[in-house]
């Protein structure tokens, strides 16, 4: 098994628009941006290639690379979407601000073991600011057992015939 996450990396189309978003709506500090000339095997590029920290120590990471197309798109939640956990505070400080500049802030949704605010960044992609409820130490301490039985269930019924 890995330690832990170290980075979780995405496209992004204008590094200033996703430092804004990434930083003073959602909270998470710049703490690098590393310019790349060249690929490992020498091909020349023009990329810059930047870190979002967060408390944990880990980070979200973004690619600029204004000539390298990438198709740029809005997702469902289901599709992709990046949820961090925040605290109470973090959360309002966030849907504030975003409301502030007129982005777009949907929830809070209780999920039970968590309570989830999604906002959109400038690229499309769907992020979650998702705070720990109550049931969250039921959920880890009883849902690792059950997950597997959970996922040999699903199979089944997914072999199933739809409902007409």
């Amino acid at each position: 098994m890995t330690n832990r996450l170290h980075h979780m990396a995405f496209r992004c189309r204008d590094t200033e628009a996703t430092r804004a978003f990434y930083e003073e709506v959602i909270g998470l500090p710049l703490a690098a941006a590393l310019p790349i000339g060249a690929t490992a095997t020498g091909r020349e590029v023009r990329v810059l290639h930047s870190f979002f920290a967060l408390r944990d120590g880990s980070y979200v990471a973004f690619f600029e690379a204004p000539d390298a197309p990438f198709d740029f798109v809005d997702r469902h939640d289901f599709d992709l979407h990046l949820a961090l956990e925040a605290e109470p505070e973090d959360v309002e400080r966030a849907t504030a601000e975003a409301r502030r500049r007129g982005l777009e802030v949907r929830g809070p949704s209780d999920h039970g073991m968590i309570a989830s605010t999604y906002f959109r960044d400038p690229d499309g992609y769907v992020v979650e600011l998702a705070v720990k409820t109550a049931a969250h130490a039921e959920f880890d301490r009883d849902e690792p057992a059950r997950a597997r039985e959970v996922l040999a269930a699903w199979v089944e019924r997914r072999k199933a015939p739809a409902p007409v």
